[in-house]
Protein backbone atom coordinates (compact mmCIF):
# COMPACT_ATOMS: atom_id res chain seq x y z
CA UNK A 1 0.00 0.00 0.00
CA UNK A 2 2.80 2.19 0.13
CA UNK A 3 1.87 3.56 -3.80
CA UNK A 4 -0.69 5.43 -2.06
CA UNK A 5 -3.88 3.84 -3.77
CA UNK A 6 -4.04 -0.35 -4.60
CA UNK A 7 -7.29 -1.99 -5.17
CA UNK A 8 -7.49 -4.85 -2.91
CA UNK A 9 -9.89 -6.89 -4.93
CA UNK A 10 -6.70 -7.23 -7.26
CA UNK A 11 -4.45 -8.60 -4.43
CA UNK A 12 -3.85 -12.26 -4.32
CA UNK A 13 -2.94 -11.85 -0.26
CA UNK A 14 -4.55 -10.41 2.53
CA UNK A 15 -1.13 -9.23 4.06
CA UNK A 16 -1.52 -8.88 8.48
CA UNK A 17 -0.04 -5.81 9.91
CA UNK A 18 3.00 -8.38 11.01
CA UNK A 19 3.85 -8.72 8.01
CA UNK A 20 3.59 -5.18 6.43
CA UNK A 21 5.82 -4.00 9.45
CA UNK A 22 8.48 -6.67 8.46
CA UNK A 23 8.06 -5.18 4.97
CA UNK A 24 9.03 -2.36 5.89
CA UNK A 25 11.29 -2.81 8.06
CA UNK A 26 13.34 -4.69 5.60
CA UNK A 27 13.08 -2.04 2.99
CA UNK A 28 14.89 0.29 5.69
CA UNK A 29 17.44 -2.31 6.61
CA UNK A 30 18.27 -2.64 2.97
CA UNK A 31 18.47 1.42 2.13
CA UNK A 32 20.61 1.30 5.24
CA UNK A 33 22.86 -1.12 4.43
CA UNK A 34 23.30 1.09 0.44
CA UNK A 35 22.18 -2.53 -1.35
CA UNK A 36 20.10 -1.92 -4.47
CA UNK A 37 16.68 -3.80 -5.49
CA UNK A 38 18.65 -5.43 -8.12
CA UNK A 39 21.43 -6.45 -5.59
CA UNK A 40 19.33 -8.08 -3.38
CA UNK A 41 17.13 -10.12 -6.19
CA UNK A 42 20.33 -11.41 -7.32
CA UNK A 43 21.07 -12.60 -3.75
CA UNK A 44 17.35 -14.14 -3.84
CA UNK A 45 17.66 -15.27 -7.46
CA UNK A 46 14.64 -13.91 -7.94
CA UNK A 47 13.27 -10.60 -10.15
CA UNK A 48 13.63 -6.73 -8.27
CA UNK A 49 10.04 -6.66 -8.64
CA UNK A 50 9.82 -9.96 -6.34
CA UNK A 51 12.19 -7.59 -3.44
CA UNK A 52 9.17 -4.70 -3.81
CA UNK A 53 6.34 -6.98 -3.58
CA UNK A 54 8.18 -8.78 -0.51
CA UNK A 55 8.72 -4.98 0.69
CA UNK A 56 5.22 -4.51 0.26
CA UNK A 57 3.75 -7.11 1.94
CA UNK A 58 2.22 -8.52 -1.12
CA UNK A 59 3.76 -11.86 -0.89
CA UNK A 60 4.59 -14.07 2.37
CA UNK A 61 8.19 -13.30 3.46
CA UNK A 62 9.75 -17.00 3.82
CA UNK A 63 11.90 -16.84 7.12
CA UNK A 64 14.77 -18.65 4.48
CA UNK A 65 14.56 -15.24 2.10
CA UNK A 66 14.56 -13.18 5.29
CA UNK A 67 17.61 -14.63 6.45
CA UNK A 68 19.16 -14.64 2.98
CA UNK A 69 18.48 -10.94 2.93
CA UNK A 70 19.61 -10.09 6.13
CA UNK A 71 23.09 -11.80 5.29
CA UNK A 72 23.09 -9.29 2.20
CA UNK A 73 22.81 -6.20 4.10
CA UNK A 74 25.81 -7.43 6.27
CA UNK A 75 23.89 -7.97 9.64
CA UNK A 76 24.88 -9.90 12.65
CA UNK A 77 23.28 -13.36 14.01
CA UNK A 78 21.32 -11.53 16.83
CA UNK A 79 19.53 -9.50 14.20
CA UNK A 80 19.04 -11.81 12.04
CA UNK A 81 17.48 -14.12 14.35
CA UNK A 82 15.04 -11.24 15.15
CA UNK A 83 14.24 -10.84 11.62
CA UNK A 84 13.38 -14.67 11.24
CA UNK A 85 11.08 -15.09 14.32
CA UNK A 86 9.18 -11.69 13.54
CA UNK A 87 8.93 -13.77 9.66
CA UNK A 88 7.04 -16.37 11.36
CA UNK A 89 5.21 -14.82 13.90
CA UNK A 90 3.76 -12.62 10.76
CA UNK A 91 3.27 -15.69 8.52
CA UNK A 92 0.72 -16.86 11.00
CA UNK A 93 -2.69 -16.28 9.70
CA UNK A 94 -4.89 -13.79 11.70
CA UNK A 95 -8.05 -15.45 13.40
CA UNK A 96 -10.12 -14.67 10.68
CA UNK A 97 -8.37 -16.87 8.19
CA UNK A 98 -10.83 -19.64 9.28
CA UNK A 99 -13.93 -17.17 7.52
CA UNK A 100 -12.05 -17.07 4.54
CA UNK A 101 -15.17 -19.22 2.86
CA UNK A 102 -16.93 -15.77 3.83
CA UNK A 103 -14.47 -12.88 3.89
CA UNK A 104 -13.04 -11.54 0.85
CA UNK A 105 -9.41 -11.23 0.11
CA UNK A 106 -10.19 -7.09 -0.09
CA UNK A 107 -12.09 -7.28 3.53
CA UNK A 108 -9.26 -9.93 4.87
CA UNK A 109 -6.78 -6.39 5.26
CA UNK A 110 -9.80 -4.44 6.63
CA UNK A 111 -9.61 -7.15 9.66
CA UNK A 112 -6.64 -7.09 10.25
CA UNK A 113 -5.85 -3.26 10.00
CA UNK A 114 -8.43 -3.10 12.42
CA UNK A 115 -6.80 -5.41 14.61
CA UNK A 116 -3.51 -3.69 15.05
CA UNK A 117 -4.69 0.04 14.95
CA UNK A 118 -4.38 2.07 17.73
CA UNK A 119 -7.05 4.68 16.96
CA UNK A 120 -9.93 4.27 14.35
CA UNK A 121 -12.02 6.69 12.92
CA UNK A 122 -15.37 5.93 10.86
CA UNK A 123 -17.91 7.13 8.86
CA UNK A 124 -20.94 5.68 8.35
CA UNK A 125 -23.59 7.34 5.85
CA UNK A 126 -26.06 4.14 5.53
CA UNK A 127 -25.76 1.41 8.68
CA UNK A 128 -24.67 1.51 12.49
CA UNK A 129 -20.81 0.53 11.96
CA UNK A 130 -20.02 -3.11 12.47
CA UNK A 131 -18.04 -3.18 15.37
CA UNK A 132 -21.02 -1.46 17.45
CA UNK A 133 -23.68 -3.72 16.02
CA UNK A 134 -25.92 -6.02 17.79
CA UNK A 135 -26.67 -9.10 16.61
CA UNK A 136 -30.00 -8.90 15.12
CA UNK A 137 -29.11 -5.83 13.61
CA UNK A 138 -26.18 -7.16 12.18
CA UNK A 139 -28.17 -10.16 11.16
CA UNK A 140 -30.68 -8.33 9.26
CA UNK A 141 -27.68 -5.72 7.63
CA UNK A 142 -25.87 -9.10 6.04
CA UNK A 143 -29.28 -10.53 5.33
CA UNK A 144 -30.09 -7.67 2.90
CA UNK A 145 -26.44 -7.59 1.97
CA UNK A 146 -25.97 -10.99 0.77
CA UNK A 147 -29.61 -12.05 -0.32
CA UNK A 148 -28.25 -15.27 -1.96
CA UNK A 149 -26.70 -16.23 1.09
CA UNK A 150 -27.51 -19.84 2.61
CA UNK A 151 -28.60 -19.44 6.34
CA UNK A 152 -24.93 -20.95 7.76
CA UNK A 153 -23.05 -18.71 5.17
CA UNK A 154 -25.09 -15.60 6.49
CA UNK A 155 -24.63 -17.17 10.30
CA UNK A 156 -20.62 -17.24 9.44
CA UNK A 157 -20.57 -13.34 8.15
CA UNK A 158 -22.35 -12.73 11.62
CA UNK A 159 -20.22 -14.45 13.69
CA UNK A 160 -17.43 -12.85 11.69
CA UNK A 161 -18.65 -9.47 12.26
CA UNK A 162 -19.27 -10.14 16.58
CA UNK A 163 -15.67 -11.71 17.03
CA UNK A 164 -14.25 -8.50 15.80
CA UNK A 165 -15.93 -6.82 18.06
CA UNK A 166 -14.01 -8.51 20.82
CA UNK A 167 -11.23 -5.68 19.97
CA UNK A 168 -12.87 -2.96 21.81
CA UNK A 169 -12.81 -4.88 25.24
CA UNK A 170 -9.52 -5.77 24.73
CA UNK A 171 -7.02 -4.06 27.51
CA UNK A 172 -5.17 -2.23 24.96
CA UNK A 173 -8.33 -1.62 22.94
CA UNK A 174 -8.14 1.14 20.59
CA UNK A 175 -10.16 4.77 20.61
CA UNK A 176 -13.33 4.65 18.06
CA UNK A 177 -14.71 7.83 16.94
CA UNK A 178 -17.75 6.94 14.92
CA UNK A 179 -19.32 10.06 13.09
CA UNK A 180 -22.28 8.62 11.14
CA UNK A 181 -25.82 9.82 9.65
CA UNK A 182 -28.82 10.41 11.25
CA UNK A 183 -30.51 8.28 8.35
CA UNK A 184 -28.89 5.73 9.93
CA UNK A 185 -30.67 5.56 12.56
CA UNK A 186 -34.69 5.89 10.51
CA UNK A 187 -33.16 2.75 8.36
CA UNK A 188 -35.34 -0.03 9.76
CA UNK A 189 -32.94 -2.76 9.71
CA UNK A 190 -34.85 -5.94 10.65
CA UNK A 191 -37.61 -4.14 12.48
CA UNK A 192 -38.84 -1.95 15.26
CA UNK A 193 -37.24 -4.17 17.83
CA UNK A 194 -33.80 -4.77 16.66
CA UNK A 195 -33.74 -1.31 15.76
CA UNK A 196 -35.08 -0.11 19.68
CA UNK A 197 -32.10 -2.51 20.98
CA UNK A 198 -29.24 -1.09 18.58
CA UNK A 199 -29.97 2.51 19.42
CA UNK A 200 -30.02 1.26 23.45
CA UNK A 201 -26.26 -0.43 22.22
CA UNK A 202 -24.93 2.53 20.57
CA UNK A 203 -26.14 4.90 24.13
CA UNK A 204 -24.39 2.47 25.96
CA UNK A 205 -21.24 2.22 24.31
CA UNK A 206 -21.10 5.91 23.66
CA UNK A 207 -20.52 6.32 27.68
CA UNK A 208 -17.39 4.13 27.07
CA UNK A 209 -14.06 6.09 27.71
CA UNK A 210 -12.44 5.37 23.97
CA UNK A 211 -15.44 5.23 21.76
CA UNK A 212 -17.75 8.25 20.87
CA UNK A 213 -20.90 8.20 18.66
CA UNK A 214 -21.65 11.35 16.44
CA UNK A 215 -24.87 11.70 15.07
CA UNK A 216 -25.25 14.43 11.92
CA UNK A 217 -28.62 15.62 12.12
CA UNK A 218 -30.35 16.07 8.76
CA UNK A 219 -30.68 20.13 9.48
CA UNK A 220 -26.86 20.12 8.78
CA UNK A 221 -27.62 20.12 5.25
CA UNK A 222 -25.19 19.19 2.71
CA UNK A 223 -21.53 18.73 4.20
CA UNK A 224 -17.93 17.51 3.06
CA UNK A 225 -18.78 13.71 4.19
CA UNK A 226 -21.94 13.47 2.63
CA UNK A 227 -20.25 10.38 0.19
CA UNK A 228 -19.26 6.67 0.66
CA UNK A 229 -18.24 5.34 4.11
CA UNK A 230 -15.02 5.11 5.09
CA UNK A 231 -12.30 4.00 8.24
CA UNK A 232 -9.05 5.83 9.18
CA UNK A 233 -6.71 3.62 10.90
CA UNK A 234 -4.01 4.96 12.76
CA UNK A 235 -0.75 2.48 14.30
CA UNK A 236 1.39 2.84 17.62
CA UNK A 237 3.97 1.23 15.17
CA UNK A 238 6.06 4.19 13.08
CA UNK A 239 6.67 1.69 10.31
CA UNK A 240 3.18 1.67 9.20
CA UNK A 241 1.27 4.64 7.91
CA UNK A 242 -2.12 6.56 8.77
CA UNK A 243 -4.07 4.33 6.17
CA UNK A 244 -8.01 5.17 4.95
CA UNK A 245 -9.98 2.67 3.64
CA UNK A 246 -12.69 3.21 1.06
CA UNK A 247 -15.50 0.89 -0.28
CA UNK A 248 -18.10 0.08 -2.98
CA UNK A 249 -20.16 -2.67 -2.75
CA UNK A 250 -17.98 -5.26 -4.26
CA UNK A 251 -14.12 -3.84 -3.57
CA UNK A 252 -12.38 -1.60 -1.60
CA UNK A 253 -9.27 0.95 -2.01
CA UNK A 254 -6.75 1.38 1.01
CA UNK A 255 -4.89 4.84 0.25
CA UNK A 256 -1.93 6.03 2.57
CA UNK A 257 -0.79 8.95 0.35
CA UNK A 258 -0.73 11.60 2.92
CA UNK A 259 -2.90 13.90 0.90
CA UNK A 260 -5.52 11.03 0.86
CA UNK A 261 -5.51 10.61 4.56
CA UNK A 262 -5.23 14.49 5.67
CA UNK A 263 -8.29 14.82 3.38
CA UNK A 264 -10.48 12.15 4.82
CA UNK A 265 -9.01 13.41 8.20
CA UNK A 266 -10.22 16.54 7.74
CA UNK A 267 -14.06 15.73 6.43
CA UNK A 268 -14.04 13.65 9.48
CA UNK A 269 -13.20 16.76 11.89
CA UNK A 270 -15.86 19.01 10.16
CA UNK A 271 -18.55 16.35 10.13
CA UNK A 272 -18.03 15.93 14.14
CA UNK A 273 -18.61 19.85 14.37
CA UNK A 274 -21.82 19.60 12.96
CA UNK A 275 -23.21 17.87 16.26
CA UNK A 276 -22.11 17.32 19.55
CA UNK A 277 -22.35 14.61 22.28
CA UNK A 278 -25.79 16.10 24.08
CA UNK A 279 -27.43 16.36 20.16
CA UNK A 280 -26.50 12.26 19.54
CA UNK A 281 -27.41 11.28 22.52
CA UNK A 282 -30.88 12.80 22.19
CA UNK A 283 -31.40 11.73 18.63
CA UNK A 284 -30.39 8.45 19.91
CA UNK A 285 -32.98 8.68 22.77
CA UNK A 286 -35.73 9.97 20.62
CA UNK A 287 -35.47 7.26 17.97
CA UNK A 288 -35.08 4.75 20.66
CA UNK A 289 -38.69 5.82 22.43
CA UNK A 290 -39.97 5.89 18.52
CA UNK A 291 -39.06 2.27 17.76
CA UNK A 292 -41.09 1.33 21.30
Amino acid sequence: MSEGRSNAGSSASAPTVLRMILGRRLQERRQEAGVSLEEAARALRVAPLTIRRLEKAEVALRPLYVEKLLETYGADWQETDEFVAFAERANAPGWWHTYRDVLPTWFSTYVSLETGAKALRNYEPHYATGLLQTPEYARAALGGGFPNDRDQDLERRVNLRLRRQALLERADAPTLWVVMEEAVLHRAVGGPQVMRTQMERLLKVSELEHVSVDVVPFAAGAHVGACAPFTYFRFEEPELPDVVYSEIPSDATYLDQRSDVVAHLEAHNRMSLLTSDAQSRALLNHMRKEYS
